[in-house]
């Protein structure tokens, strides 16, 4: 692997935030659209790159300990390269969605931005870097929730911009202790806890680390911090819904990795009280979130609620500590945010051509789109776990994770659960799909013209909703570049 100079590293952090701002000063509704598709194409080149290469690069060194570090690891290649390639998704479908909307190049320029505190986030060497990139990318993305600046977008960007500073204010504060106890808070795979300093401190520094990952798991919508999801999502553009559910969440996600297998190390944690707390409020969110998402009728809330399911996945599985769960884990943040993508794109599509946002308005529409609705039945199954789509693999690495480990009870109870957690899944997504092709009247589904949006819609649904089945049949590349994560941080 080739290694390049340190100022590469930036380029694809910064570039799209100055063409963020530079967006701002075009006119021409043409112009602005070849724009945004170059810088987005650019952007995915760049990152593509620089994750093919080694490079590091530190700067504004105030302390031992507090300095800017981007450097490239496995785990880094990996969000960098899944949010620069959904973010183009997201970008060309967003072109034609948000024609219907106010405020467009406010809200591109954003989306931008957006994209570049990712990219740093992902690239983040240190926690000191990956905080800084955290918190930007919670400022950017509050415009996507207040956007339409309606009453009830005020109080829902206000809610998440609440939960996500109090969240990462409770991870702040666990860095303090960090910072202390820490060797170093350069990530380094295995953790840099210094033991002797540890010793007879193990306690502290468990309510430490759980006190941490409650405050990340905020934005990845995890217990008690997860209320901002189904008040956020209904009201923001669907675009901006998709890369909130699909991506953003991710970024907490993240944060909980870097901190639980970078600093803290899995050895440490392993078998701890603290784990056992993490696992539980992993298992009860995933429950919670798949009931409320059965009793929603709203179908963007409905969506909502799913995420925090479906995400909660993902914190099971990295909580298990083990290769096998670490693998479901990250497999299930490449599917769930093909998938949930995949489902905010056909809702937005429905609410462009047709203005429905209710499951019980749905009836018949499979005749007016059958394009979309397919890729829904597809994004759908790949949510339950049906194969052959992606969903069945990471499902079946998480189900083995918590059988395989040791737990007993919790690992029982949370492979249990993520079983019914299936069926529920199943319970409210694929009856949209029935009735959207068997309504069950002839009236409902014949006699209707064809409402299926344009291809700037509808290339980027289907691509997705192959890239769910296609992963999921050929899944071995996939799973072994994860494995390789998982061996520098286990071996």
């Amino acid at each position: 692997m080739c290694v390049i100079g340190n100022g590469m590293l930036l380029l694809p952090v910064l570039f799209p935030i100055v063409a963020g701002i530079v967006f701002l000063c075009l006119k021409a509704e043409k112009q602005q659209q070849i724009y945004i598709v170059s810088v987005l194409l650019l952007e995915a080149l760049l990152v593509f790159y620089v994750c093919a290469v080694q490079g590091q690069l530190s700067a504004w060194h105030m302390s031992k300990n507090v300095f800017l570090l981007l450097q490239t690891d496995g785990l880094s290649r990996f969000f960098a390269i899944l949010i620069s390639i959904v973010w183009c998704f997201a970008g060309v479908y967003a072109l034609e969605y948000m024609k219907h909307e106010q405020n467009t190049k406010r809200f591109f320029c954003f989306f931008i931005m957006t994209l570049g505190a990712l990219i740093g986030l992902s690239f983040s060497g240190n926690f000191i870097t990956l905080y800084l990139f955290y918190e930007m990318m919670t400022l950017l993305t509050v415009p996507f929730v207040i956007h339409s600046g309606t009453e009830d977008a005020t109080k829902a960007a206000v809610k998440y911009l609440g939960y996500s500073i109090f969240g990462a204010g409770l991870a702040l504060l666990g860095m303090f202790f960090l910072n202390y106890y820490c060797d170093t808070t350069t990530f380094t795979a295995g953790g840099t806890l210094n033991h002797a300093l540890v010793l007879g401190n193990e306690n502290t520094l468990l309510v430490v680390f759980l006190i941490m990952m409650i405050g990340f798991g905020g934005k990845a919508g995890m217990l008690p911090l997860h209320g901002w999801l189904p008040t956020a999502h209904p009201v923001a553009p669907s675009p901006a819904s998709a890369v909130l559910s699909g991506i953003i969440t991710k970024g907490g996600v993240l944060a909980m990795i870097r901190v639980s297998y970078y600093l803290f190390g899995a050895e440490f944690l392993k078998g701890t009280w603290a784990q056992k707390v993490l696992l539980l409020l992993a298992i009860f969110t995933v429950f919670m979130g798949s009931m409320l998402a059965y009793k929603e009728r709203l179908l963007k809330k409905r969506l909502a609620y799913s995420t925090v399911s479906q995400v909660s996945y993902v914190l099971f599985g990295l909580m298990l500590f083990s290769p096998v769960g670490f693998c479901g884990a990250l497999l299930q943040i490449l599917f769930h945010a093909i998938a949930k993508n995949t489902l905010f794109f056909v809702a937005g599509a429905i609410i462009y051509k047709t203005g429905k946002t209710y499951v019980n308005e749905l009836k018949g529409i499979g005749k007016e789109m059958p394009i979309v609705m397919w890729c829904f039945a597809i994004a759908s199954l790949s949510l339950v776990g049906i194969p052959p789509t992606g969903g069945f693999v990471s499902k079946w690495f998480l189900a083995q994770g918590g059988l395989s480990c040791n737990y007993g009870t919790v690992g029982l109870l949370g492979t249990a659960v993520l079983m019914v957690s299936a069926l529920l899944t199943a319970g409210y997504l694929l009856p949209i799909v029935a009735d959207a092709f068997f309504p069950g009247r002839a009236e409902e589904y014949y006699h209707r013209e064809s409402k299926e949006p344009c291809f700037l819609m509808t290339v980027p649904l289907c691509l997705l909703s192959v890239a769910a089945i296609a992963i999921g049949m050929f899944p071995n590349g996939v799973v072994n570049s994860i494995m390789q994560i998982a061996n520098t941080i286990f071996y």
